[in-house]
């Protein structure tokens, strides 16, 4: 029977290599290492547990313990992979949330809202505007393509949303990224 380990702040493809760097040097086995959660084959014993604790501590992760952290983490995940999915699915987030962490999405909410000080929309708001700006810097994708790949309802809506979050436009936010290449290439 395999576990789940729960890990906060590991957010990255570097963090994924870091964290089965230390699984291997603690000689603990992994079955999979994705973004905020380890499955190992058995449960790890308590000296593990510790040492794995510390380890990660040092790397500037935490090994989380309590039910709550690790629900908040979960839901966190849920949203930032379906966000960066390539294809986002048409999908009411609240239904798709409860169905993948397996609890009423009330309840989700509100443990989200208590221990987040944010509701689960403004989170799903803000990584979604992240992602926009992933996707303008990387400059493959027209506003209009970023939009109906993110399932705004128009390009307008998500330009207000966009200026609400960072005070920029998304053309003025483009621009500021080309000036700075052609300052560079002045250099």
């Amino acid at each position: 029977m395999s576990t789940e380990l729960y890990i906060k702040y590991m957010v990255s493809l570097r963090c994924k290599m870091m964290v089965k760097e230390v699984f291997k040097n603690l000689g603990i086995p992994y079955t999979n290492v994705d973004l905020g959660v380890v499955e190992v084959p058995a449960p790890v014993s308590a000296v593990q547990h510790e040492y794995l604790k510390k380890e990660l501590h040092r790397i500037g992760l935490v090994l989380l313990d309590d039910k709550k952290s690790i629900l908040i983490e979960k839901i966190k995940n849920v949203i930032i992979d379906l966000i960066r999915s390539d294809r986002l699915p048409k999908v009411n987030y609240s239904e798709y949330i409860s169905e993948k962490v397996g609890y009423d999405y009330s309840y989700v909410a509100n443990i989200f809202s208590e221990i987040k000080g944010m509701t689960i929309q403004q989170f799903i708001i803000f990584h979604k505007i992240e992602r926009v700006k992933e996707l303008l810097l990387y400059d493959q994708l027209s506003l209009t393509e970023i939009s109906n790949q993110l399932h705004y309802s128009s390009v307008a809506h998500l330009s207000n949303q966009f200026k609400r979050i960072t005070g920029l436009t998304p053309s003025f936010f483009k621009q500021l990224k080309e000036n700075r290449r052609r300052n560079i290439e002045d250099l």
